[in-house]
């Protein structure tokens, strides 16, 4: 069913509409394309479900040009609801800043429980790095690690204690992703999530050929029933309108056998086997180029003081072997 269908405030509701979000004829605008907005619609109704697939039907679209918007959307499966609307609504006077502390996922909490998808359309590390670049001359420059083209798309899993690092975009909790050009197109965009024994895939449609494109595979993601599907958005700023038209879960049939049923084990924390081969080892990260200048510096003048001394105990040995000699 069409998202804007039913969502609202009303008790026969199943969708509660929150922040800035607001209903029209056609989509549920999470954003408009303003500075420091914020909006998020989430179901009432937990998922019980075991296996599953979620269609996501959405269009981000706006004024700026290429890197000048921001800052995208989040579609989300978690444990902790959005808080009250009443705790939720914008101040007038509040600095995006503050606004983006609260929300600092796209427009949703920090250290959350379940798992987010993020269709990301701005890159902070770049602009960081770009940043950095301007304040030292070429021979201090650091080495910049692989970038990603923008906007992105990537998923996490949260066990309530984990960050989601925003500077980096999500970048040392992300399980995988893929690079989805989705801004100011003039045909339809999806994205569908699916869940099957215990396999968490996303694929996207985004090149008006109804074809689903490869994103994102992943086997051994443990994810507990009776959590809650959400979407969120979130400017600062840079904006860009982002707009939900549909949001479509279907119930997967997967067979299984009397073995396999009683060898399933229940979830109660989200998890990701093996998940330290997905997290980024900070060690591993290329040292700027100020260490390196410096290391270098300091291994030359060792080896330069090591040389003196070597001198002048081979000089003394030798004025000691011709006092022997003579």
């Amino acid at each position: 069913m069409r998202l804007c269908v039913g969502v609202g405030s009303a008790s026969s509701s199943h969708w509660d509409l929150m922040g800035n979000a607001m209903v029209t004829t056609e989509q549920v605008r999470l954003t408009q394309d303003m500075q420091s907005k914020q909006g998020a619609v989430w179901s009432r109704i937990p998922c019980h479900l075991k296996d599953w697939e979620l269609q996501v039907h959405f269009k981000i679209h706006g004024q700026g040009k290429k890197n000048l918007n921001g800052d995208g959307l989040a579609v989300w499966y978690t444990k902790e609801r959005m808080q009250s609307d009443q705790a939720y609504r914008e101040v007038p006077q509040e600095t995006s800043a503050v606004i983006a502390a609260k929300r600092p996922v796209f427009g949703n909490m920090d250290f959350f429980t379940g798992l987010g998808l993020f269709v990301d359309t701005y890159p902070n590390e770049e602009k960081q790095q770009e940043a950095q670049k301007k304040r030292y001359t070429p021979r201090t420059q650091s080495v910049p690690p692989s970038q990603r083209i923008f906007p992105y798309v990537s998923a996490m899993v949260g066990n309530g204690t984990v960050s989601y690092d925003h500077e980096r975009d999500g970048r040392p909790t992300e399980l995988g992703g893929c690079t989805a050009l989705v801004r100011n197109l003039n045909h339809d965009t999806f994205l569908v999530v699916r869940y099957v024994r215990r396999r968490l895939t996303v694929m996207i449609d985004i090149d008006g050929k109804h074809e689903w494109r490869d994103c994102l595979d992943l086997p051994g993601v443990w994810l507990p029933q009776g959590y809650y599907f959400g979407a969120s958005a979130i400017t600062g700023d840079l904006s860009d309108n982002h707009d939900l038209i549909s949001l479509k879960l279907y119930q997967l049939t997967v067979m299984r056998t009397a073995e396999e049923e009683k060898q399933e084990e229940e979830v109660t924390v989200p998890r990701v086997d093996n998940m330290a081969l997905f997290i980024e080892d900070e060690r591993d990260e290329p040292m700027s180029g100020v260490t390196v200048f410096f290391i270098v510096l300091f291994s030359l003048l060792g080896s330069i003081m090591l040389a003196v001394i070597a001198v002048i105990v081979y000089q003394k040995w030798k004025e000691n072997s011709r006092k022997r000699f003579y």
